[in-house]
Formats: C-alpha cells, structure tokens, sequence
C-alpha cells in the first residue's frame, strides 16, 4: 500500500508540468545543435564537435542527433505516442554522458554526467508512469502498457549501443 495518494487529476498535472519543462528543454537542446537557435552552435560547429568524438561523418551524426532530441522533446511535451518520445531521449543521452560526460565526473559545473542523466531519468519517469489525462494519447485513447514500453525504452538503449559501436576514437581510428 502507498504511504502517498494522489488523485488521477492532480498526478497529471504533476506529469503535465514534467512534460512542459523537459520536452521544450529537450527540443531546444537539439534546435540550438541544429539550427543554432537559442544562442547554439548551429550544424557546421556541431558536426565539427561531433568529428572530433569520433563520429563521422560529422554533420550527419550532429543532425541525427539533433533531430532525435527535437522530435523526442516534441512528442514529451504533447504526450503523444507513449513512451517513443522518451525512448528516443533515452539514446541520445546514454550516447551524450558516455562520450562527453563521462570522463569528468557526476556535476555539470565539469561538464559531468549530471544534465544527461537528469533528462535520461525524466524521461523513463514519463515512460513508465504515462503522460496522465492532459495528454494527446489520452484524448485518442492511446493506451501502453508496461510490457510495450520495457521494449520501446530497451530499443532506445539499443539504438544508443549500436551508435556507440560506430564511433571511431582515435586510437581505432589509426587502426582502421
């Protein structure tokens, strides 16, 4: 028995305020590596970043990317087609905290793990919990269970894995 009720309505403004904050985030998080919005680096710089990590060709990488953050902050923030969204935030921040976060630790002021793993926990929060009442997959009665999204979210990972595997350091790199 939970020591905590909550009434379906006030939960879903709880996730409805989650979803507000962290799809629009996670959206302009990839529009500033895609179209330099919000004081960002723009395609050519990002792809540029994304050479130097190993990853080329870079541009493409760098759109992929951004694009994935963009279309996952999207359906977050609509609550729309269940856990895709959050799935899709999932990988791109499991690819983010191992190539760039990693290797300095947990906070942000060193450019650690922490923003990658914050958006990566949020969005298995969503997933797991659903978007609530105040959500588009509620209004077209779109309905998924835990099964589907264990799966979802495992493909997300998957998909992070398999993006890992074609980076290039430079130690492979002078190999290859």
């Amino acid at each position: 028995m939970s020591s905590y009720l909550t009434a379906p309505s006030t939960l879903s403004l709880g996730l409805l305020l989650a979803r507000v904050v962290v799809g629009p985030l996670m959206a302009a998080h990839g529009a500033q590596k895609l179209f330099g919005w919000f004081g960002g680096p723009g395609l050519r710089t990002t792809g540029e970043s994304m050479t130097q990590l190993g990853f080329r060709p870079g541009r493409v990488f760098a759109a992929a990317a951004s694009i994935t953050e963009i279309a996952g902050g999207i359906l977050i923030t609509l609550g729309f087609l269940g856990p895709i969204g959050p799935a899709l935030m999932l990988s791109v921040m499991i690819v983010a905290a191992v190539t760039v976060h990693w290797r300095n630790g947990v906070f942000a002021m060193q450019n650690g793990i922490e923003l990658p793993l914050l958006y990566a926990t949020a969005a298995v929060g969503l997933a797991m919990t659903g978007f609530g009442q105040y959500a588009v997959d509620a209004w077209l009665g779109i309905a998924v269970g835990l099964p589907s999204t264990g799966i979802v979210l495992a493909a997300g990972a998957v998909g992070a894995i398999a993006n890992l595997t074609l980076r290039r350091t430079p130690g492979r790199a002078a190999r290859t």
